[in-house]
């Protein structure tokens, strides 16, 4: 009887700052590593107690963290109280509880609702899991005395232990409690638990996510897309752009985000009963943008881990906006500037994309050789008009891409926090010149986070080589561009870790 569903981590391409505002796109690329959500029944019969079955007893477990919480939930009011010694709490998995179970009374019919209440009295038992990709992992390979690879990555079980930084969290390292690679685990795990919770209560069927029922399918999704924006904003405690729980549902897209007014009911849902609160947001105009997006064929998504732990992505968004009001024109600016750069990346590899469609041979023949060889060689490769289209797009996206970073640099260092530092600057130059390479750069909001690259056909082993001799680990992450979907058993009794 048990539901287990899973969510992808996302790497933001472009739209990093911007994306904030609508309507700024973003390109955003779904990846193999999921976070999994697995619910069912606390008991094996139903507890009638406890107030005539007005409180359901909820058990939370995460055994990558050792934590397991105890929790009560009003089904008259969805308030949800800890009874657990341990102080350790997860808002996100919390609300997403509460708002899962207030929409679930909110839409089902009566005969629904009287299955529902039966189902509830069971308890719910929430065990979350995050594949090793979310986090790092380095200190442990350091430890062991195994070299930066990946294939040192694969020696760990799946859904090992999870390392906690050294450092206390602070404004001045902008270090998170966990030592995590910047794939958005918060919001993989929130929509994990929304879509595991949804499916499990009746709200949705997920069964049939990758079958022919298409307008079935994109509702269910719509639906588990609002609880878990909802969720994650609130649990946030600020309405973020959206991007990565809209990855985590969809998969690999561009996305422009929803007006933040949406939610206003939501963070001001004090008063007013959380099942109508709740339901209102579900009708609510959600007027953001999602189209297809995906790497154009034969390109290859690599990220490297240069070891410092994380970036504290709140911590830098205050202080882009703190820079823009104190100095409106000088970023409007710079923020023109990316937007045009951002845009130029997106036709280049839009046009790729075209082509690879309609002269899939060509494409495939100049990519190949353009493989093999640093970028200043590519041009020589191509003899024909078409093979020289393509080879000017390839060039052109890498031009964007610099003219994306310079910005990017130049608002860090306008707003005093280290969007692409030093150290990652003189990583993605050298990563730039490999045979090979399309584009390098730092992912989202920058930082110390996992920096990326997109590689042509077969060269990611030479970026990897070069990434090891540099200190930098190569993670087994890769595009998916797959969304959210239901699972067929626990994946702990399987092996899941990725190839190399």
């Amino acid at each position: 009887m048990a539901v287990v569903t899973s969510a992808p981590g996302k790497v933001l391409l472009t739209g990093g700052y911007l994306i904030l505002e609508r309507p700024n796109p973003g390109l955003v690329l779904s990846t193999n590593a999921r976070f999994y959500a697995i619910v069912k029944p606390l008991h094996e019969q139903t507890e009638a107690e406890s107030g005539s079955g007005e409180w359901v007893d909820v058990k939370l477990t995460s055994p990558q963290l050792s934590r397991e919480s105890l929790y009560k939930l009003s089904l008259k009011s969805f308030t949800i109280q800890c009874i657990s010694l341990s102080e350790s709490k997860n808002l996100f998995v919390e609300h997403a509880l509460q708002y899962s179970l207030a929409v679930a009374h909110g839409i089902l019919d009566k005969n629904k609702k009287d299955s529902l209440h039966r189902l509830l009295l069971q308890g719910l038992d929430i065990t979350i899991l995050g594949c090793n990709d979310f986090y790092s992992y380095r200190n442990q390979i350091e430890a062991r005395g195994l070299p930066l690879t990946p294939e040192s990555l694969l020696s760990f079980t799946p859904f090992a232990s999870i390392t906690f930084n050294a450092e206390e969290s602070s404004s001045e390292n902008c270090k998170p409690e966990v030592a995590k690679t910047g794939l958005g685990s918060s919001a993989a795990m929130t929509t994990a638990v929304v879509a595991a919770l949804l499916n499990y209560l009746g709200v949705v069927n997920l069964s049939s996510s990758r079958g022919q029922d298409k307008e079935n399918d994109i509702k269910d999704l719509d639906i588990v897309h609002v609880i878990a924006q909802t969720a994650h904003c609130i649990a946030q405690g600020k309405v973020g752009s959206g991007f990565d729980v809209s990855s985590a549902v969809y998969g690999s897209q561009r996305y422009v985000r929803f007006s933040p007014n949406v939610l206003t009911t939501a963070q001001a849902a004090v008063k007013e009963p959380l099942e109508e609160v709740i339901v209102d947001i579900l009708k609510g105009k959600w007027d953001h943008e999602r189209t297809e997006f995906s790497l154009p064929p034969l390109m290859n998504l690599l990220l490297g881990e240069p070891g410092a732990g994380g970036s504290s992505t709140p911590s830098m968004v205050g202080a882009v906006k703190k820079w823009q009001k104190s100095d409106p024109q000088k970023s409007q600016e710079t923020w023109n500037k990316l937007s045009e750069a951002n845009l130029d990346l997106e036709r280049q590899l839009n046009l790729l994309r075209k082509v690879a469609a309609e002269q899939w041979d060509v494409y495939k023949c100049i990519l190949s050789k353009c493989s093999m060889l640093g970028s200043k060689k590519w041009m020589e490769q191509a003899t024909e008009p078409n093979q020289q289209g393509i080879v000017k797009a390839l060039l052109g996206a890498r031009d964007a891409m610099l003219e994306i970073r310079n910005h990017m640099r130049q608002m860090g260092e306008a707003a005093g926090i280290p969007i692409e530092p030093k150290s990652q600057t003189e990583l993605l130059d050298r990563t730039m010149e490999l045979e090979g390479v399309l584009l390098a750069g730092v992912p989202g909001a920058g930082g110390f986070d996992a920096v990326f690259a997109i590689t042509l056909g077969d060269s990611s082993s030479h970026v990897i080589k070069s990434w090891t001799s540099l200190n930098v680990l190569a993670l087994l992450v890769r595009e998916d561009p797959n969304g959210v979907a239901l699972e067929r058993g626990d994946p702990r009794s399987k092996c899941m870790a990725p190839s190399v």
